[in-house]
Parts: C-alpha cells; sequence; structure tokens
C-alpha cells in the first residue's frame, strides 16, 4: 500500500488557501519590492538622459542633479531592499512553521493501519527530504518569485513608456524561452515525482536493512539486501538522469534567449537612431533594462525549476491528508470492560486472510496468554483486541461497543497495546513518561518506574527525572528504553492491556523479575500477553494456542498440560530446553 499522492488540482487549492490565509504579508511583501525594483529602474534611465544631455550640450549642474538623484536613489532602493528581503524570510518562516505543524498533526493522527501497511521508506522520506525540499522554495523561492515578477514587469513598462518601437526587439527571445520553459514543464512534473519514489524506496530498504542487521546476518542476507540497495540506487540514479537532463536542455534555451534580445535591442535601436526616430539615450537606456531583466528572468526559471521540485514534495505532503480514516465513530458507551471477538477475521491483502473467525471472550480482570509458533497470527490477534486494526470480518467489542466506534482517545483510555518495538523521544526522562499522561507529577513518575523496577537506575542518570535522552542525549540500552515504554503503560492506566512479547529485549532474568512486578501493577486489569517464554502462559489463567489464524486450544494452564495437545508439547519442550 502506497500514500497517496495530491493531483495538481488540489496542490493549487492547498496552495491558493495557504496564501490567501497570509494576504496581508504577501502584499507587503509585493509593495516593498515594487519600490525597490523601481527605485532601481533609476540607473538606466538616468544614464540615459545623460547620453542624451551630453550629445545635445548641457551643463555641469545638470550633470551633478543627475547624480544625485541617482544616489538618492541606490540609497532609497538599498533600504527598501532590506526591510523587504526582512518582511520576506519573517513570511517564509511563519508560513513553513504552519506547514511543518500541520503536517506533523497529520502524521500523528494517520490510522496505525496505514503507517504499518505503507512502511517505513515512504513516510520517512516524507517527512525528511519532501519537507527539507518544501522548506526552501517557502522560505526563498516565493519572496524571489515575487521580486523576479515585480522587476520584470516594471521594466517592460519603463521600457514601453520609454520606447515602444525599440521596445520590441526585447521579446525576439521570447518564443524561444516559451517553447524551451513549456517542453520542461510538461516533462518536469512526472520526472521528478518518479524521482522522489526512488529516494523514498532507497531509504526504506537502508532503514529497514539497518534496523534488521542482527536478522540479516544471523540469516546471511547481506548479499541480498546489498543487491536490493544497489537496485535501488540504480533506479535513484536513473531518475536524477532524466531530471538533470531535463535542466541541461532547459538553461542552455534560455542562455540562447538571453544572448538574443541585448544584440536584438542594440541593431533595431541602432538603425532607429541613426535615421531620427529614437535618441541615442533611449537606446542606452532600454538595452541597459534589457541587460538588467536577464538577472530577473533567470532567477525566475531557476526557481520554476525549484518549485516544481516543491510541488512535487508538496503534492506527496498533502497527499498524506488525503489518507482516508480506517474506521468512523458512533456513539455508544461500554457498559462494563469485557473484550469479546466474533467471527474475527483479518486480511492485511485482499484474499489472504491471516485470522478466520476467531471467537474469543475476555472477562474483566482475566489474564489470558497467547502462545504459538511465529507466524500464526498471535500479533495480529492482539493488534485486533487493541483496536489497531479495524478487522476485515466479524467485530471487537469492550462493553457491547466495536472498538473502532471508539474515540481513539477513549479507546487508549480502555485498550493500549504495548510491542517488543520502542522509541525513546528526544527530551527528558520526565518528557518520555508524561507522553502517556501530561500532568503527571514527579511522585506519579515514580510510582511508574519503580513498578517496572526501572526507578533506581533512572535515579542514577546524572539529572535523574530531567536528564536529556534520545538523538544526542544519554544513551540507554534497549532494556532500559522498553522499560520506560512500560513505565507510559503505568501512567496511561487503561482497563485492558496488550503486551506483545513486551520483556523480549530483557535478558530471561530480568524478564522475569519485570513481569513479577508488573504483576502487582496489572492486578484487577485485562491483560493479553503474547509471548514466547512459556512461563508467562503458566502464570496467567487462560492459555489460548494460536496456530494458522485459529485458537486450536484455549483453556487453564494444567488441564491443557494434562489433555496432551499442542500446548503441552510446546510446554514440555520450553522446558527441555529451558534445563
Amino acid at each position: 500500500m502506497k500514500l497517496p499522492i495530491a493531483d495538481t488540482a488540489t496542490v493549487r487549492a492547498y496552495t491558493g488557501v495557504l496564501f490567501r490565509k497570509h494576504r496581508r504579508p504577501l502584499v507587503l511583501i509585493a509593495a516593498l519590492h515594487t519600490l525597490a525594483a523601481t527605485a532601481g529602474l533609476a540607473g538606466p534611465w538616468l544614464l540615459g538622459m545623460l547620453v542624451d544631455a551630453v550629445t545635445g550640450g548641457t551643463t555641469a549642474g545638470y550633470i551633478n542633479t543627475l547624480i544625485v538623484i541617482g544616489a538618492v536613489a541606490v540609497l532609497a532602493q538599498t533600504v527598501l531592499i532590506r526591510f523587504a528581503q526582512r518582511a520576506s524570510m519573517i513570511f517564509g518562516e511563519e508560513v513553513f512553521a504552519e506547514l511543518r505543524e500541520e503536517f506533523i498533526e497529520k502524521v500523528t493522527a494517520l490510522p496505525l493501519s496505514v503507517v504499518e501497511r505503507a512502511g517505513t521508506g515512504d513516510l520517512v522520506a516524507r517527512t525528511t527530504n519532501d519537507v527539507n525540499k518544501l522548506q526552501h522554495a517557502v522560505r526563498f523561492g516565493v519572496p524571489r518569485v515575487i521580486v523576479a515578477v515585480v522587476t520584470i514587469s516594471l521594466t517592460i513598462v519603463a521600457c514601453l513608456f520609454l520606447s515602444p518601437v525599440v521596445s520590441l526587439a526585447m521579446f525576439v527571445g521570447v518564443p524561444t524561452l516559451l517553447l524551451v520553459v513549456r517542453w520542461y514543464l510538461k516533462r518536469a512534473t512526472p520526472a521528478y515525482q518518479r524521482e522522489s519514489a526512488a529516494y523514498a524506496v532507497l531509504n526504506g530498504t537502508i532503514t529497514e536493512s539497518v534496523e534488521g542487521a542482527r536478522t540479516v546476518d544471523a540469516l546471511r542476507l547481506g548479499r541480498r539486501r546489498s543487491a536490493r540497495v544497489d537496485a535501488d540506487l540504480r533506479e535513484a540514479f536513473e531518475a536524477e538522469k532524466v531530471t538533470l537532463r531535463l535542466r541541461t536542455i532547459l538553461f542552455p534555451g534560455i542562455d540562447a534567449a538571453f544572448v538574443l534580445a541585448p544584440a536584438a535591442v542594440l541593431l533595431w535601436g541602432g538603425y532607429l537612431a541613426s535615421e531620427g526616430y529614437v535618441t541615442v539615450g533611449a537606446v542606452t537606456t532600454i538595452v541597459l533594462y534589457t541587460y538588467q531583466i536577464t538577472g530577473p528572468v533567470w532567477e525566475l526559471i531557476f526557481w520554476v525549476d525549484e518549485i516544481q521540485v516543491a510541488a512535487t514534495s508538496l503534492a506527496r505532503i498533502v497527499g498524506v491528508q488525503l489518507v482516508e480514516p480506517d474506521r468512523e465513530t458512533r456513539p455508544g458507551t461500554p457498559v462494563d470492560e469485557d473484550i469479546a471477538s466474533r467471527g474475527l477475521v483479518y486480511a492485511y491483502r485482499e484474499g489472504h486472510n491471516v485470522l478466520h473467525g476467531i471467537d474469543l471472550d475476555l472477562a474483566a480482570g482475566e489474564r489470558l496468554a497467547v502462545v504459538g509458533p511465529s507466524g500464526a497470527g498471535k500479533s495480529t490477534l492482539g493488534r485486533m483486541l487493541a483496536g489497531i486494526h479495524p478487522p476485515t470480518e466479524g467485530t471487537v467489542t469492550v462493553g457491547g461497543v466495536p472498538l473502532i466506534d471508539l474515540p481513539l482517545e477513549d479507546l487508549r483510555g480502555h485498550v493500549a497495546l504495548v510491542t517488543q518495538e520502542h522509541h525513546v523521544f528526544v527530551g527528558s526522562v520526565a518528557d518520555n513518561l508524561r507522553l502517556a499522561q501530561v500532568d503527571a507529577d514527579t511522585a506519579a513518575l515514580e510510582r511508574a518506574l519503580r513498578a517496572v523496577d526501572a526507578w533506581e537506575w533512572v535515579q542514577g542518570l546524572p539529572e535523574g527525572l530531567d536528564t536529556e535522552v534520545g538523538s544526542g542525549g544519554a544513551a540507554l540500552t534497549p532494556a532500559q528504553a522498553q522499560q520506560i515504554a512500560l513505565a507510559r503503560l503505568v501512567l496511561l492506566d487503561p482497563h485492558t492491556l496488550v503486551l506483545d512479547e513486551a520483556t523480549s529485549l530483557l535478558d530471561p532474568r530480568a524478564a522475569r523479575h519485570l513481569e513479577r512486578s508488573l504483576s502487582a501493577v496489572l492486578s484487577g486489569r485485562t491483560v493479553v500477553a503474547i509471548a514466547h517464554r512459556l512461563h508467562t502462559a503458566h502464570d496467567a489463567d487462560r492459555v489460548a494456542v494460536v496456530d494458522g489464524g485459529r485458537i486450536t486450544e484455549i483453556g487453564p494452564h494444567d488441564e491443557l498440560v494434562a489433555a496432551g495437545g499442542d500446548y503441552a508439547a510446546l510446554w514440555h519442550s520450553w522446558q527441555h530446553d529451558a534445563v
């Protein structure tokens, strides 16, 4: 499953809304740059007047007056550009800050089922590469485009006012310019989309290879993963070659148009001046304007290229907002804390069911251990019971209300999932814990850490709870990071907990000790423990054996061992391995 990409109409509509929200600063920027560009027109105009004055005869006072006016114009342009650039930078920062906050809000609100099916590569690329490309365009591109458009427009108006006949030669390169740019724009968007998609796939492959380095090493998959990275690199290289080829045609075409215009003005204007239709000063002014306009036109074309890249990135970022919710909240209040599933079926891909018609009842306060071979569907069942994925068929209810009908905030107050995956966010230990309970005081944090046997090592950190952890902070071991995740669970305080091998990264002795500590904290709560260490099953009220997406056995530990079925075989095998 790929995350959607917004079409051109959607991107334009989104951009229009964004600019309308910031209309006032945009008008201010345009006004300041218009005044600065007007002041910038004074130099060639005054030089043309000077040429005509010297040709016809003039006084030193007149020349000095023109020089003073020119100096004032340069000073005015400098001051205006300073304030215009300041306003432009503030505008860019404010708009990008809004875009970034909105994007992060949308990303964190994505349905977990969508995130898991889409994979990490595409989402990581959108939150890094695409955001970086967009921020460059917002901060610098939009203001520079405004400057270029205003300068070009005013320069053309000045030329036409001075001599419409001579000014006709300025446009001799326009047909070449339009043909090249049109040719480029027609091909740029799909080419840049291919490039972005290629880098998204490459990011995903590298990220997964790094995160699964131990598995790659254990299964001797190094060559296969290297070959996969090489293949993705080749696709990224080929995609970037296409965009580079487009630029190698675009830029020389623009240069050709720029060379034609001043030469044409000089030749045509020289002829008209020799025939007495215009003055030499007018021709001089228009030639200088033609050279002067080259910079803004070039910058405009440059930003057309950059904005194509940014527009592609914006389409991918806006596409995140187009993800349909995987559930619809409906009214209903659970009457109790019992969890039940009926006819539960789930398929990650249509027609390939992972779970097959599971019926299961969990009484409030019960502890259920879910065991079975790898790939049997244990973790998928856990996600269903935690309301992470909407069932393909059937229902999972709490107190008679389907989990997927509850608002996410209410759902997490009923059921929470803790997996073997964990994350330590940049910030203090206290900040990491308060993600589960924003208003938790120090005493509550201490109780949660004591519950998971983490209080002693947290006290031993340089600044205790205030110690910075995560990227750039104090390094935590995988076991410590997992204890932080479990402490968040204690603070979240739901009535039903799904632990998907939540202690797998701890050594057996530490895991056993942690689970004993947790048992006091979890007293009175419903607990579904998915584990490969069968001592968890031994301590549970009931054990469910999952195989092939079905519950093949369920009952108390002693009864299942006595029955001599699949669970008994697993138990005896585990005891033998433990010895």
